[in-house]
């Protein structure tokens, strides 16, 4: 499995590229951005590469890069119509000139992060079974939805964004009653897919796989994704948001109304 490692440098290079673009157009938004990209791309290369059937090392790369195509042509088109997303923008207020460095030692994390990703991506195309499976059926069958129910919930927010009479409030409307971060749910539950493809009865190397899930909805959940951004949300929304957290669960779904 080196070839993980090697996705983990490509995208390490990458995000010091990122880091200097970010610093040249004052938008940090665009590390999102290219990570998505780079690791896309990189992900896809060690499907290629891996041992395996020639359909399912194509059937996961193009899962792949349609999940890069997805998420980064809607983070890139926030970046080029927003202002700086809402959690980098509070962290470069908070920082002052230690902002950039505070940058750096953050996209340098994401390397590594493709990498282990990458682990899960590997063990997947690796799989050994010859003939399609139910289990490659539910895989991509899953990524697919998760990659559905995430875009619906961007749209719905951004259309709830786009009335006037919203301006200053907070997004209840659709998957957004249901939890806090559904568009956040939704990408961890993309990475469950590959475990449901690579894992094998007997193969315990298999169950690292899980690997990319378990990541994702760590970072996901306690670092760069809900912690930050909620943070935003208190300070400019205050008592409203604090009513809404108290009512919606972050991440794991709940139906509205349900503890009152």
């Amino acid at each position: 499995m080196i070839i993980c490692l090697y996705a983990g440098l490509a995208v390490t290079l990458a995000m010091a590229a990122a880091w200097a673009m970010q610093r040249i157009t004052g938008n940090a938004g665009w590390v999102d951005v290219i990570w998505t990209f780079a690791s896309g791309i990189a992900l896809a290369g060690v499907v290629l590469a891996a041992p395996g059937v020639p359909w399912r090392h194509i059937l996961l790369a193009a899962l792949l890069l349609g999940w890069a195509a997805r998420l980064g042509g809607h983070v890139a088109w926030r970046v080029v119509r927003s202002p700086e997303d809402t959690r980098y923008a509070m962290m470069r207020a908070a920082a002052g000139k230690r902002f950039q460095a505070q940058m750096l030692g953050l996209v340098a994390g994401q390397g590594p992060v493709t990498g282990l990703l990458a682990v899960s991506v590997y063990l997947a195309a690796a799989q050994p079974a010859p003939q399609l499976r139910y289990a490659d059926i539910a895989g991509a069958a899953l990524l697919l939805l998760a990659l559905a129910g995430e875009a619906v919930a961007d749209q719905q927010l951004n259309a709830w964004r786009a009335k006037p009479e919203n301006h200053g409030g907070i997004c209840e409307d659709g998957l957004w009653a249901f939890c806090r971060h559904p568009n956040y749910l939704f990408e961890a539950l993309v990475w469950l897919a590959y475990p449901v493809i690579a894992l094998v009865p007997g193969r315990p190397l298999s169950w690292l796989s899980f690997v990319a899930p378990v990541l994702m909805f760590l970072v996901l959940r306690f670092l760069t994704g809900v912690p930050p951004l909620e943070a935003a949300m208190l300070a400019r929304r205050g008592h409203a948001y604090q009513a809404y957290q108290a009512r919606t669960n972050a991440m794991w779904p709940r139906w509205p109304g349900a503890n009152k």
